[in-house]
């Protein structure tokens, strides 16, 4: 007998209202091998949601981050809230410094109000 795995969150991309999905465009500048290791990351929290550290951290406010071993010792990030079943991926970077730049968190942060905003007008 087979045993079948569930998605237990889906990842989608936040979109902007020009139609652009930053977070793939971080990815698609990415090596190749750098991009498989975020996305098996991203799948092992799509499939073994709640997932915690070394994969997955909160950091406050309904904002989570991936949290990614690259090749070359380089670490990335992407930043997500959770939204009815889904994992919207809202800003992705590498990280240059042990914190996380708050400029990044503004940024995920903002993205977050406008797809809350968004869900609110539909």
């Amino acid at each position: 007998m087979k045993l079948v795995a569930f998605k237990k969150v889906r990842a989608v991309f936040y979109r902007t209202e020009q139609g652009t999905e930053p977070v793939r465009d971080f990815l698609r500048g990415l090596p190749r091998e750098d991009r498989r290791v975020i996305g098996n990351d991203i799948a092992t929290i799509e499939y073994g949601w709640p997932v915690g550290k070394p994969t997955c951290a909160p950091l406050g406010l309904g904002l989570w981050e991936v949290r990614s071993t690259l090749t070359t010792n380089r670490i990335a990030r992407v930043l997500f809230m959770l939204d009815g079943g889904q994992m919207v991926l809202l800003h992705g970077f590498i990280k240059k410094t042990q914190k996380t730049p708050q400029g990044d968190i503004d940024t995920a942060r903002k993205r977050m109000k406008e797809v809350k905003r968004h869900e609110q007008n539909t």
